[in-house]
């Protein structure tokens, strides 16, 4: 088998993952293509270029860890999603509305926003704090909306800086203000526009005394740590979830009760992780390919892009 056979393959059975199909083609690819305008981001912008790059792998676990540190958030997660059950089915659902809203045209992010709205809708119920009193939750509360967001984009921004090969790009401030209109048509107004915003935001939920650790946030911690994979896919999940926790603020891992590997050793090795599944899987994106397709189609490219 050639070189580029192998790495075909290999970006087949990845993809297959991701998207939870069999062939490893997203159902939402056609979504992508179509479309008469340009969308929310070009290639140029700091949010193709962060979410194109497989960092967002490590993003995506940070993300979770950071958004269950929230009672509300996790309730959310552990009431009304499949993630036990389907876990791979969830990630495909979050995948579709970040490669959606990312590379997608307006028409398709009103679509998939007006899905994401309507799961919303139904996300309703109470969570215990640790006090043992029960306050009600909603997933479109703006509060909790905002939490799930700067959880996000501080997740896939950090492990970008850390370990992308991209990584000395300055986008910071860029990619948080111009990620924020994607979160508009969900009912989110009123975003962090810059990095020093964004830290601060954050920061302040855990000086309200917003988050804090259940028994409920613990065992989903446990989950994300070791999800149902095969055996040779956690070996390579232990190792992004490793760069994940590492990157967290030291106060954030002491409450989800984790030790990570000592920095020094976890970057360089996440870096090389990162490199080398790259050359194994490839850059071939069929969801980002479709979207330059359509670029090109609108006449919006230019040779320079």
């Amino acid at each position: 088998m050639s070189p580029n056979a192998i790495q075909r393959t290999l970006g087949d059975r990845f993809r297959r993952i991701i998207t939870s199909t069999s062939d490893g083609v997203p159902p939402w690819l056609g979504q992508i293509a179509e479309g008469d305008d340009a969308g929310f981001f070009l290639p140029t912008d700091a949010p193709w270029i962060v979410h194109r790059d497989l960092s967002t792998l490590i993003g995506g676990i940070r993300a979770l860890l950071i958004q269950a540190l929230h009672p509300g958030s996790l309730a959310g997660v552990a009431e009304h999603s499949r993630y036990e059950s389907d876990p791979l089915g969830r990630l495909a659902g979050t995948t579709k509305w970040l490669t959606i809203l990312t590379f997608g045209s307006r028409t398709a992010i009103e679509k998939e926003s007006h899905r994401v709205n309507t799961m919303h809708s139904r996300v309703v119920g109470e969570y215990e704090t640790d006090s043992g009193n029960r306050k009600p939750y909603r997933a479109t509360d703006p509060q909790l909306l905002l939490w799930v967001h700067v959880a996000f984009t501080d997740s896939f921004l950090r492990t970008f800086q850390l370990y992308s090969h991209n990584r000395n790009q300055n986008i910071s401030d860029e990619y948080v203000a111009k990620w924020a209109t994607a979160v508009e048509p969900l009912g989110l107004t009123d975003s962090p526009m810059s990095e020093h915003d964004l830290q601060q935001t954050i920061e302040q939920f855990y000086q309200n005394g917003d988050l804090e650790i259940t028994e409920q946030t613990l065992r989903v911690v446990q989950f994300i740590k070791k999800p149902p994979l095969s055996k040779t896919a956690l070996v390579v999940y232990a190792f992004l979830f490793q760069a994940a926790l590492s990157s967290e603020p030291e106060h954030f891992q002491k409450m989800l009760q984790l030790r990570p590997w000592p920095r020094w050793l976890i970057r360089p090795l996440a870096r090389g992780l990162l490199n080398l599944m790259e050359l194994a899987i490839g850059s071939h994106s069929p969801l980002e390919e479709a979207a330059l397709s359509r670029l090109s189609r609108l006449g919006v490219l230019t040779h320079s892009q």
